[in-house]
C-alpha cells in the first residue's frame, strides 16, 4: 500500500476540463427546469388533460415562480398558478394522437393551427416611459412624414390577393419605441369601420396597396380593435394570426398539397 496512486495520471489539463464537464452538465440541467416555466404543465394530446409539473416531477421542473410586471402591471406566476387556456370547441374530435385538428367554421378566427393565439394581456403594449408604444401617427407630438423616395400608403386603395377592392389606407400606426410602421389603417367601403392590417403583409405600391394574404372579402373579417387609438396585445395577436392564417387557409387551393 505504500505505492497508492489517488489521481494517478490526472494533470491541470483534465482536471480543467473535467470542472468544466460538470459546470456544463449543471448549466443544461439549471436551463432545462428554467424553460419549463412557460408553456408548462403539457397537456395530453387526446384529452387535454395536464401532465408533468411541480408536483409530480419535481426533479426537472421548478417551483413556481412571481414576476412583478412593470409599470403597474401586476404580478404573473408561472407555471402552475396562471389560467389554463379552454380547450378548443370548434375542431372534429382526434381519432389517433398527433391526429391534424379540423377546424368547424372560420378557420381565420378559429384560433387554432396558423391561426391560433397566444392569450396575450388585454391591454397595449408600452414603452419604457409607460404610455402606449403602437399608435396612430395622428397621436404623435412631433411630425411624423413618409419620406419623399417612398410611396405615402395614405389615401390609397386596398386589395386583396383576389384582386378585390376592400378600402382604403386612411391611418399609418408606429411603433413609437423602434419608430417603424406596424399597422396600416384601412377603412372599409361603405362605411362599415376600420381595420388594421400588418404592414409586413402587404405590399405598397403607386397603384395601390396589396396584400398577398387575405382576399379582398376578408379583410372586412379582420378582427377589430375596441378603441380607434390603441391596440392591445391580445388584440395585434387576433389581427395578425387572422390575417398571417389566411396563407394556408384564404382559399380552398390553397390549403390542398401541391403533389
Amino acid at each position: 500500500m505504500s505505492n497508492v496512486h489517488l489521481v494517478g495520471g490526472l494533470d491541470i489539463a483534465e482536471l480543467t476540463f473535467f470542472a468544466f464537464f460538470l459546470f456544463f452538465l449543471g448549466l443544461v440541467w439549471y436551463l432545462r427546469g428554467e424553460d419549463r416555466r412557460e408553456g408548462y404543465p403539457t397537456e395530453d394530446d387526446l384529452t387535454g388533460a395536464a401532465h408533468g409539473g411541480t408536483e409530480t416531477d419535481s426533479l426537472f421542473f421548478k417551483p413556481a415562480k412571481t414576476f412583478k410586471l412593470p409599470h403597474g402591471h401586476g404580478e404573473i406566476t408561472t407555471p402552475t398558478a396562471n389560467d389554463r387556456d379552454e380547450l378548443p370547441s370548434n375542431v372534429l374530435p382526434r381519432a389517433w394522437a398527433g391526429e391534424p385538428l379540423d377546424v368547424v367554421g372560420d378557420k381565420l378566427t378559429s384560433g387554432l393551427g396558423p391561426a391560433s393565439i397566444s392569450q396575450r394581456a388585454d391591454r397595449p403594449d408600452v414603452d419604457m416611459h409607460g404610455q402606449p408604444r403602437i399608435v396612430p401617427t395622428r397621436l404623435i407630438a412631433h411630425p411624423v412624414t413618409v419620406h419623399p423616395n417612398d410611396v405615402n400608403p395614405v389615401g390609397l386603395p386596398v386589395f386583396g390577393l383576389d384582386g378585390a377592392a376592400a378600402g382604403t389606407v386612411s391611418e399609418l400606426w408606429m411603433d413609437r419605441a423602434e419608430s417603424c410602421l406596424r399597422y396600416l389603417e384601412v377603412a372599409l367601403a361603405g362605411g362599415a369601420g376600420s381595420v388594421l392590417l400588418p404592414i409586413t403583409m402587404v405590399e405598397v405600391s403607386r397603384g395601390g396597396v396589396i396584400t398577398d394574404a387575405i382576399t379582398g372579402a376578408q379583410i372586412a373579417g379582420v378582427p377589430r380593435t375596441k378603441s380607434p387609438d390603441q391596440v392591445t396585445l391580445l388584440e395585434e395577436e387576433k389581427i395578425t394570426a387572422y390575417v398571417g392564417a389566411g396563407y394556408l387557409w384564404a382559399t380552398p387551393e390553397r390549403a390542398e398539397p401541391l403533389i
